[in-house]
């Protein structure tokens, strides 16, 4: 498990579940959840679809099961699955006690949906005799009728009231390994939600808000609800619930962890300044050729593309390896230490060349390969810059000593 850094608040205690085997909650890493679009049945269709989440960073996979011929296909998918399936079940309890046939590793149950007690703890009784945990899967656009009524709508209180009711149904029948999701589309409802649900129990706890929609407004709203959470210390899970490929939403769950120190990087980070007047080349132009080339590599590196190189160098020093442009060259730096001055045209080349480098041989091997007169030509680019176009941005004394005079003078 990647180091959490003290900007990241310790994680919320709590109890561990086994989906398949993988671990969530008790202090495992938070895993990453998605959902496959095809139709179950379809088993050839949704095993690729799965294998693609798989390669895309998805820990778990749910899929639905609506009927019959969803559950045959659960059956069938099951065995050759490269990670954990949760089936998905809504309003018929048959389908629930069908996915247990099947093999699945866990069922996610909506309360909202799934309403009668029998049902609900005969489901529950035959997933303890199995070993198979259970998510319950509050959603704050189908709650039960009656909470509505009595608390005039979707509000934390509700989504809250919502698990633990079925919480208890589960502990009537002595079945404890459970998960649980108070989702709503809302992301302060979200929020308030889960703070609250974590107070109230150590269950494990599955973030994501529902309904998100397409790119980009989806990733925002989720990478609001569910990072907000995490750098409280709250959820052992995610999903991020886009209107888009699948695939997508584990790219960004995945993302999203690394961002905040709680996964371990398994590929490239891209950071890129976003331009200025100070700019020699087309950022966005390198910055995308570098995307398009490294992440196919799957180079677990940080890598920077700097637009200039009276900055770049500098404000990009903590990534394992970058480039910036100036004066028609690049100047290709590892931890903020220039090791070689390359023509322009050739920039994307060499820094994908220096990165398959870096990451076979280490940070000091290519420290010690670098130019011993890199250096020296940087600098002297970077002062001629500066002379030409960074004095207004980066001769600060010049400044502070202009404003002196000038209070000086209003004082006289």
């Amino acid at each position: 498990m990647a180091r959490q850094t003290g900007f990241i608040r310790p994680r919320r205690n709590s109890r561990q579940i086994m989906v398949g085997n993988v671990p969530v909650g008790g202090g495992a890493p938070v895993t990453v959840q998605s959902m496959t679009t095809t139709k179950t049945s379809d088993v050839e269709g949704t095993l690729s679809q799965i294998y693609a989440l798989y390669g895309a960073g998805a820990d778990i996979v749910r899929c639905t099961c609506n009927d019959a011929d969803a559950a045959q296909g659960l059956a069938r998918i099951v065995p050759r699955s490269p990670v954990p399936i949760v089936a998905d079940i809504h309003f018929h309890y048959e389908m629930a006690l069908a996915a247990l046939e099947a093999g699945v590793a866990c069922l996610r149950l909506n309360p909202g949906n799934l309403r009668k007690p029998e049902e609900i703890k005969l489901v529950a009784s035959e997933a303890r005799d199995r070993g198979v945990p259970i998510r319950i899967g509050v959603n704050a656009g189908s709650l039960h009728p009656d909470l509505y009524k009595k608390y005039g709508g979707a509000v934390p209180e509700a989504l809250v009231e919502s698990a633990l009711y079925e919480l208890s149904l589960f502990g009537e029948v002595d079945f404890h390994d459970v998960k649980i999701s108070v989702k709503a589309s809302n992301v302060p409802l979200m929020i308030e939600s889960y703070r609250m649900l974590a107070e109230a129990t150590d269950v494990p706890l599955h973030l994501g808000v529902t309904e998100a929609g397409p790119p980009p407004a989806g990733l925002i709203k989720s990478s609001v609800g569910i990072g907000t959470l995490l750098a409280e210390g709250i959820g052992d899970t995610i999903r991020y619930s886009l209107t888009a490929d699948p695939v997508e939403e584990a790219k960004a769950g995945r993302q999203l962890l690394e961002a905040l120190g709680l996964r371990e990087r398994r590929g490239l980070d891209l950071i890129a300044c976003p331009s200025c007047g100070r700019t020699e080349i087309d950022v966005i132009s390198v910055a995308s050729q570098v995307q398009s080339a490294m992440e196919k590599m799957n180079l677990p590196i940080q890598v920077a593309v700097m637009g200039c190189v009276v900055n770049g160098p500098g404000e990009a020093r903590e990534a394992d390896l970058g480039i910036a442009a100036g004066r028609r060259k690049g100047h290709l730096f590892i931890k903020g230490k220039i090791v070689r001055v390359v023509p322009e045209d050739a920039m994307v080349e060499e820094l994908i060349s220096e990165a398959q480098k870096l990451v076979k041989e280490g940070v000091e091997a290519r420290l010690a390969a670098a130019d011993e007169h890199a250096a020296r030509e940087a600098e002297l680019d970077r002062a001629a810059l500066l002379e030409i176009k960074g004095a207004d941005a980066n001769d600060s004394e010049a400044r502070v000593n202009l404003i002196r005079r000038r209070l000086g003078e209003d004082k006289a």
